[in-house]
């Protein structure tokens, strides 16, 4: 029997950081999902040993304050792109601005300096990553789906998919489908 599994990234980063900085023996404080204060008389041998030990799990440690930013943008992204409200997802520029607490050119001028790609750019592709989860779940009509995502249309929608993938939703549904029926053959 196949199983689809769900996770709960977010979980599973914090108990990989979790075990990580325990076993550092480094003196740490977690402040948010993805800040952690780490004590400025901290040795640079040990906090290089950890970044390395960190990175083997895709996890990095930045610093810099415009690639702090750049991460909260993204993250701020991802989590807009798992709320409910519509309205809220409409207005994508008024809520980086208001959860960040600073002016969208601003956002906006340092995200482009900084991943050299647009604010706008990177919601899509990750509207389309979401949409693709959502096609591969087979739970949801593309309607829904470009509803779910905020999208004016299913034409619209199928346009960005096919943009973004160079495959239509149609047409990633069907290899989705293809490959779990050959993988249950073979």
């Amino acid at each position: 029997m196949i199983y689809y599994l769900k996770y709960n990234v977010q979980a599973i980063c914090k108990r990989l950081l979790d075990d990580q900085l325990e076993s550092s023996e480094i003196p740490f404080k977690i402040i948010s999902t993805n800040e952690i204060d780490i004590s400025e008389s901290t040795p640079n041998e040990a906090l290089e040993t950890l970044n390395i030990k960190m990175g083997r799990l895709g996890i990095e440690m930045v610093s810099s304050k415009k690639t702090i930013l750049v991460e909260q943008i993204k993250a701020a992204i991802i989590k807009l792109l798992n709320l409910e409200d519509q309205v809220v997802l409409s207005n994508t520029s008024q809520y980086l601005a208001k959860t960040l607490n600073q002016h969208y050119r601003n956002l906006s001028a340092v995200f482009s300096e900084m991943t050299y790609t647009t604010i706008e750019s990177f919601v899509i592709l990750q509207k389309i990553e979401k949409a693709k989860t959502m096609i591969t779940a087979g739970e949801l009509s593309f309607s829904e789906i470009a509803w779910q995502l905020n999208y004016s249309s299913v034409a619209h929608f199928s346009m960005q998919f096919k943009n973004t993938t160079g495959l239509t939703p149609t047409l990633f549904k069907k290899i989705i489908l293809q490959k779990r029926t050959d993988k249950i053959l073979h």
